[in-house]
């Protein structure tokens, strides 16, 4: 069994065209020994954004602090808020955005493919 605390995790800045202020912390996966799943905490600052996207793979997001706003992939907005979970499907177009004053953060949990 591995029992982390956040605070024994590296946060890492991401860095892209399409996001803006955003940082990912890896809380378990293949360091751990996890073989099939990995789980992540990502932090949007105010004003920043994640990429409008999509994956080869489903995922499910949980809303630990603060509120955001969901682009669907219709382009529908839907505001989401601490203790919301979300599914989102393979190839479900979908992006995060924070426009308010304090951080968003949430678990993201993901199939194990070599991705962190």
């Amino acid at each position: 069994m591995v029992i982390k605390k956040d605070s024994d995790t590296k946060p890492i800045k991401l860095e892209d065209d399409n996001l803006s202020d955003v940082q990912k912390r890896v809380l378990i996966g293949p360091d751990d020994g996890s073989n099939n799943i990995v789980m992540r905490r990502f932090t949007v600052a105010p004003g920043g954004f994640t990429p409008h996207h999509t994956h080869d793979f489903e995922h499910v997001v949980r809303i630990e602090n603060g509120k955001g706003v969901v682009i669907q992939d219709s382009g529908k907005e839907v505001t989401v808020t601490k203790g919301d979970s979300l599914f989102i499907n393979n190839n479900e177009k979908h992006q995060f955005r924070n426009p308010y004053d304090k951080p968003l953060e949430f678990l993201c949990i993901i199939l194990n493919q070599g991705i962190d």
